[in-house]
């Protein structure tokens, strides 16, 4: 598969469903996204932005681009305990994750943590959430999902 050389992951046959500026915009909302999404999701993701939802999919990826962009970094929806907003779900089978925070990422590495709660079949718990880690066990990135207090999602 030939891909566009300024972004190797985004295949040029998107050129033949969308114009040129609305090619570079989207692009720009996948590179936002993929360090939260799973290697599985990601190539689903591109293959939905050809098909006959394209324009669906191309405005979820703006929101969650958005979204991931404007969240609440590292420590600053400290102690609102399950009053915290959560920005993010990830699902497994029986797991859920719900992300509050993402990892202002001092050190340069990229997106490997976030903060939020981890419910994995035993009751949910608040802490530091690797997102490589959940993403390498299959997590997908529920694309459905709207901001809520963590009491809503937890509580259900």
């Amino acid at each position: 598969m030939k891909t566009t050389p300024m972004y190797p992951d985004l295949p040029i046959p998107m050129r033949d469903r969308i114009e040129e500026p609305a090619i570079l915009t989207t692009a720009n909302h996948y590179l936002t996204l993929c360090p939260f999404l799973g290697l599985a999701q990601r190539p689903i993701i591109r293959d939905l932005l050809r098909g006959e939802e394209a324009a669906h999919f191309r405005a979820v990826l703006a929101e969650y681009a958005e979204r991931v962009r404007t969240m609440p970094q590292t420590y600053e929806q400290d102690g609102k305990g399950d009053q915290a907003i959560a920005y993010l779900h990830y699902f497994t089978v029986n797991c859920d994750w719900y992300i509050t925070e993402r990892d202002s990422d001092p050190d340069g590495e990229g997106q490997i943590q976030a903060f939020g709660a981890a419910n994995l079949g035993y009751g949910a718990e608040l802490g530091y959430i690797s997102l490589p880690e959940i993403l390498r066990a299959g997590a997908e990135l529920d694309l459905y999902f709207m901001p809520k207090p963590l009491t809503e999602v937890l509580n259900r």
